[in-house]
């Protein structure tokens, strides 16, 4: 009898960023080394998904200081994406230095997003942006003639006001 060919098809996961405590000394944010009280990964997309309005911040080349505007923007595969004008304060900004913190627009269930932008090249990934645009704001921001950008992050914090700081929790991808 011929040996029979086991081939399945195995779906690629995606591994989880590792939940930790963020180092927030005076804020009663301590352990505990068991994870009891983090935030599970999939909350950071609950949180984003539903989101409008999100806060960016990026950070003036002349001054050092911060500079923080509301945009759009969507959450797919653990990032986020935007978009801003080239001669915008935030597009000049990100041009001399991509680093930049994104925010949920909800302080009772916060999510700060910390990493570097981005333009998005890909004509693929253009348009699947495109179309998470269109769905959630009814509008196609290629229309516009500006830049989207990808925000991949690096290091990512949740806060639950009702449950703090025992739910504070801290992502590092």
């Amino acid at each position: 009898m011929p040996a029979r060919s086991s081939k399945r098809s195995r779906a690629t996961v995606k591994p989880q960023p590792k939940a930790d405590r963020p180092f927030a000394p005076g804020y009663g944010i301590v352990g505990p080394e068991d994870g009891k009280g983090l935030l599970p990964w999939g909350w950071v997309a609950g949180k984003m998904n539903p989101c409008r309005t999100f806060w960016l911040a990026t950070i003036h080349p002349d001054h050092g200081r911060p500079h923080v505007m509301p945009v759009w923007g969507v959450w797919l595969d653990d990032a986020f994406f935007f978009s801003t004008g080239r001669k915008s304060r935030k597009g000049q900004n990100l041009a001399v230095n991509p680093s930049c913190t994104i925010t949920n627009d909800d302080g009772e269930e916060a999510v700060i997003v910390e990493g570097r932008a981005s333009q998005l090249e890909n004509a693929t990934e253009l348009e699947r942006v495109a179309n998470a645009y269109k769905k959630k704001y009814k509008m196609d921001p290629r229309s516009m003639g500006e830049p989207l950008f990808r925000v991949r992050p690096n290091r990512v914090f949740g806060f639950v006001e009702k449950s703090f700081p025992q739910s504070a929790t801290r992502w590092k991808l």
